[in-house]
């Protein structure tokens, strides 16, 4: 019996945090807006219903772009840019702070709608999935525009969706008619959709890779589709080129997962200014162990319990370190994860600012039904 041609979509939300925010505030559609403000630069709405925000120009301190409304991509910044570089560029757009809460929220509302439509779904993340609509009767465009009514009716949010025989070309595909956008692709139109594309469209060429190959004057899919192999193999080894051509010519062969174990959980926070382990170590402490609850509470909703307990500092002149401990038995609850992080830190310098501090725990297992809860700790850091 032959099998039927494999139909895959990559279904991403458009820039989504920014779009949760401005169903919140909605007079701010259409503006420049930018994700990543501190938790006191909340909008107030005053007593002439009118909403006072902050301006991205008004910006003090450390920190990154988390996301931005289309508008402030138009004025050249994006995510993971440094805020005061974002500020010479849009200093006018406004800036909010993030809300985790609110997006795992929504999150959630759009998965659930898509899986009423098409249930074979592979979780990406918090704002993107694949979905295997091979077996579905419908046509693949009645398809696209069934799951993002979906969406739509179920958060107010838009989405951008691809389908391809594959997951590799769907996330390229995604990504091609932003925002709002439905791109259907075959084989036979990738040498014309496709390969007019740099290469760092494709998933898993990142800047290392994107450097080498401009260097080797590859620029576009196209150019390596075309190249030699012997040539590939000799500055990326014989697997990776391998990979690397595979890619170019639209083959991948990876099926949806419906079901993917994460391998680690961790929180981390950058502070505003540096803290110093002995001047702030009271600070410290309280950040410190709120994050190990914050680990505690993200395994039990998940499901999990974990062995190995880490920790992440990064010191104000950037460079970073990190130290793991690996217990007798899987933990959950937050006092011992927090016993567990403290031996780690006692391992690590603490004789300078720092920018970053993190916990992380992982060899994870499912939990038993009934595990601890999440336990609130008062312990000394051992500074």
């Amino acid at each position: 019996m032959t099998l039927p041609p494999r139909r895959i979509a990559h279904l991403d939300m458009d820039a989504f945090y920014a779009s949760v925010e401005l169903l919140r505030y909605p007079e701010l559609k259409g503006q420049p807006v930018v994700i990543g403000g501190r938790r006191d630069q909340v909008p107030q709405r005053l007593a002439d219903g009118s909403l006072q925000v902050f301006r991205l120009k008004d910006y003090v301190g450390r920190g990154v772009v988390t996301t931005s409304t289309y508008e402030a991509r138009a004025q050249g910044v994006f995510s993971a840019m440094g805020m005061m570089k974002a500020a010479l560029l849009a200093p006018e757009a406004v800036l909010l702070p993030v809300d985790f809460d609110a997006y795992r929220h929504y999150s959630r509302l759009f998965k659930a709608a898509v899986a009423t439509v098409a249930p074979r779904i592979e979780d990406r993340g918090i704002d993107e999935i694949y979905i295997d609509l091979t077996d579905l009767p419908e046509d693949s465009l009645t398809l696209a525009r069934k799951l993002k009514q979906a969406v739509k009716d179920a958060t107010g949010l838009t989405c951008s969706i691809g389908i391809s025989p594959n997951k590799l070309l769907s996330k390229i595909c995604s990504d091609l008619d932003k925002p709002d956008g439905i791109t259907i692709l075959d084989l036979e139109n990738v040498p014309s959709r496709i390969w007019p594309l740099p290469v760092r469209k494709i998933n898993g060429i990142g800047p290392k890779a994107g450097e080498k190959l401009a260097a080797l004057a590859i620029d576009t899919i196209g150019q390596l589709a075309q190249a030699r192999p012997s040539l590939l193999q000799q500055h990326f080894g014989l697997s990776y080129a391998a990979w690397l051509l595979n890619a170019a010519r639209g083959f991948d062969e990876r099926p949806v997962s419906t079901r993917s174990e994460p391998k680690s959980i961790s929180r981390e926070t950058t502070f505003e200014r540096d803290l110093h382990p002995r001047q702030d170590k009271a600070a410290l402490g309280d950040i410190f162990t709120a994050l190990c609850l914050k680990v505690a509470a993200d395994l039990q909703r998940k499901g999990y319990k974990g062995r190995t307990v880490g920790i992440k500092l990064r010191y104000d002149d950037f460079h970073t370190v990190t130290r793991d401990l690996t217990l007798p038995s899987p933990v959950v609850d937050g006092a011992a994860i927090r016993r567990a992080a403290g031996e780690c830190l006692r391992r690590v310098p603490l004789d300078r600012r720092l920018r970053l501090l993190g916990v992380r725990i992982g060899a994870l297992v499912p939990a038993a039904a009934g595990e601890a809860a999440p336990m609130a700790v008062q312990e000394e850091l051992p500074l």
